[in-house]
């Protein structure tokens, strides 16, 4: 039973992380719309907000991964079974979920240090 409820847990907070990602497309779309005005008009102000918005994106995106890494990381430390298959996959789980919240921290990076927008970042 407590399984159950753990998985009903995870999955009410897995429905609150879509709701951020709905937040996050509106905010993609419009820092299309800054990056777009930056580029057809050189307009700074234009390029400042760009810059501000992707970073709170992708800083909103890392803390997303990184509970996912940490959800994944749970998962194997309380692996208790002989079920290689089932292993496998936990492993296979937490692996892609490192990546993937590596992938965040690279590309907070880039927004950071690109001043210049001379590299494209979009979320995924």
């Amino acid at each position: 039973m407590d399984d159950l409820n753990n998985k009903l847990k995870e999955i009410q907070i897995e429905n609150y992380i879509w709701i951020i990602y709905i937040g996050i497309i509106i905010l993609s779309w419009y820092a299309n719309f800054l990056e777009k005005k930056y580029f057809l008009f050189k307009d700074l102000i234009s390029k400042k907000k760009y810059r501000e918005v992707m970073i709170t994106i992708f800083l909103i995106l890392t803390i997303i991964y990184f509970y996912f890494l940490k959800s994944s990381y749970d998962d194997l430390k309380n692996l208790n079974t002989d079920d290689s298959k089932k292993k496998e996959l936990v492993i296979l789980s937490f692996i892609g979920s490192l990546f993937v919240f590596f992938s965040g921290l690279i590309f907070l990076y880039i927004l950071y240090k690109d001043e210049n927008l001379d590299v494209e970042i979009a979320f995924n």
